[in-house]
């Protein structure tokens, strides 16, 4: 992961430097040939004042032209623009006299040309038949440049420029020259990029060696980060192999607020549930193990008395096999709730539902149970709001959780108490069902606890009337099945109220 993050990080960074410096070299190449492209149009404006009296440039952006008398013969003349200056020797300039449409260039021939800017421009002039007249490297004088691509277009009056690729990179201009509107001729300009090629030259050069330093620093800086970045996940990864070895007490420090810190965060947490999922497995068992275990014990104590010369005893024998069948009923029961416990936990439950109208099936479960409430003494109530929705439920499950909260609030009830079981309207269509009992109540440390599995907050009362601590276990797990909730409110002493929710029956919209 490390070697991710700083591939990544240093691929992100060669991307910005080469886009960078890719773009930074278009733009100051073009910057540098525009500048150039000025320099000639400049130098063919000085050109063309200088060597023809009254001319213009076609696409110079100089200043205006200006017309001046020249001497004639063995004459120094120097014209400067921009700091930029074209010297001319043994210029014969025609008399003035001469018209100026059929202005012939061919005095220029034995003119020679001069830049005092010492730039490396080659400058010719074409007359309108596309003939070098003048050339300042005394190279093509008389050739006919007419199948030259620029001078071509410059001849028709258009101003044409272009940047020539190969050993020597050139920049190439091609102006006009118009003396009172009229074509006398081209001045055609070049310049060797020589200059332009070193600078972007070094400049490539500069900017790779920044992208190497570049480099180095980032991922010297990729290294540090990287490392911040994976410690934490190191340390998952290390605490989970510790976890899958059974090591369930591993946390891993959560100092960021950040989503590794919320991902140790949430790993501890999963630790902790792990801790108490295995913590309650081991209660279970041993849970389990304790409740079989007393009935098994006096289950075969009895056999052996039995089978020891008790049978013989008609009274004996009689009152050892009704316990043997009450332990053996007791286990049944003890089996029964732990396979129900185990198929909820798997979600495997077959539940029947249909509509239920529960304050009807609140009754039945009471005259149900109204015999084990006048052996207690407990009188039993139901009321139930009018107009209640059917719950959408199975009617036995609904009737073994009633079965099991009216079981509890008989037992843990005085004589003489009264015990209300009320149906209500709950929220969203719901139904809410409620028994209240006025009872010993249930202490605050142990109610939280209250819904464990063989979890009694009365050891020794719930024994004697033969209770296993998984009935409000089963009712918890019967009413989620259903999608309801259930939950406990109680003080001590003064009873407790046992709610459970049930969804109503949907009404359908086009009903």
């Amino acid at each position: 992961m490390r070697i991710k993050l700083l591939l990544s990080h240093l691929a992100v960074i060669i991307l910005a430097m080469v886009l960078s410096g890719a773009l930074l070299l278009s733009f100051l190449e073009r910057y540098f040939l525009e500048a150039i492209e000025d320099s000639l149009v400049a130098q063919a404006q000085i050109t063309a004042q200088t060597l023809i009296p009254g001319a213009t440039v076609v696409g110079a952006d100089a200043e205006p032209p200006v017309t001046e008398d020249v001497a004639t013969v063995n004459v120094l003349q120097q014209r400067r623009v921009s700091n930029i200056s074209v010297q001319t020797q043994n210029l014969a300039v025609p008399e003035p006299d001469v018209t100026v449409g059929d202005m012939d260039l061919s005095y220029l021939a034995e003119t020679s040309l001069e830049l005092g800017t010492q730039l490396e421009t080659r400058i010719r002039v074409v007359d309108v038949e596309g003939v070098v007249v003048l050339d300042s490297w005394n190279d093509d004088v008389g050739e006919s440049l007419r199948d030259d691509a620029l001078v071509a277009k410059a001849l028709t009056g258009q101003y044409a420029s272009r940047t020539e690729r190969g050993d020597v990179d050139t920049a190439t201009v091609a102006l006009p020259t118009l003396v009172d509107g009229a074509l006398v001729g081209v001045v055609y300009l070049s310049q060797p990029l020589t200059d332009v090629t070193t600078v972007v030259r070094d400049l490539r050069s500069r900017l790779l060696m920044s992208t190497v330093i570049a480099l180095l620093l980032s991922g010297i800086v990729g290294l540090v980060f990287s490392r911040a970045i994976t410690r934490p996940v190191r340390r998952l990864t290390e605490a989970a192999g510790a976890v899958a070895q059974g090591h369930l007490d591993t946390q891993v420090p959560a100092r960021s607020r950040d989503e590794l810190g919320q991902l140790s965060r949430a790993f501890n947490a999963m630790t902790a549930r792990l801790r108490s999922a295995r913590q309650m497995q081991v209660d279970f068992v041993a849970n389990v193990s304790h409740e079989l275990r007393t009935p098994l014990t006096s289950i075969k104590g009895m056999v052996e008395t039995l089978r020891a010369g008790a049978v013989e005893d008609l009274d004996v024998r009689d009152r050892f096999l009704g316990t043997v069948e009450s332990e053996t009923d007791r286990l049944i029961r003890m089996v029964h709730d732990l396979l129900l416990l185990s198929r909820a936990d798997s979600e495997a439950l077959n539940l029947r539902r249909e509509p239920v109208d529960v304050a009807h099936l609140a009754r039945l479960t009471v005259e149900r149970l109204m015999p084990q409430a006048d052996v207690c003494g407990v009188t039993l109530r139901v009321e139930s709001a009018p107009s209640l929705p059917p719950a959408w439920a199975d009617p036995d499950r609904v009737a073994q959780v009633l079965v099991n909260l009216l079981d509890n609030a008989i037992k843990y009830s005085p004589p003489e108490a009264t015990v209300d079981v009320t149906v209500l309207a709950g929220p969203e269509r719901s139904v809410l069902v409620q028994v209240r009992d006025h009872g010993i109540g249930i202490p605050p440390d142990a109610l939280p606890r209250i819904g464990e599995r063989f979890y009694r907050a009365d050891k020794a009362r719930s024994r004697a009337h033969g209770g296993t601590g998984l009935g409000l276990a089963i009712a918890q797990a019967l009413v989620e099945a259903h999608g309801g909730k259930l939950w406990l409110e109680s003080r001590e002493g003064e009873g407790t109220t046992a709610r459970f929710t049930l969804p109503g029956v949907q009404i359908p919209l086009n009903s």
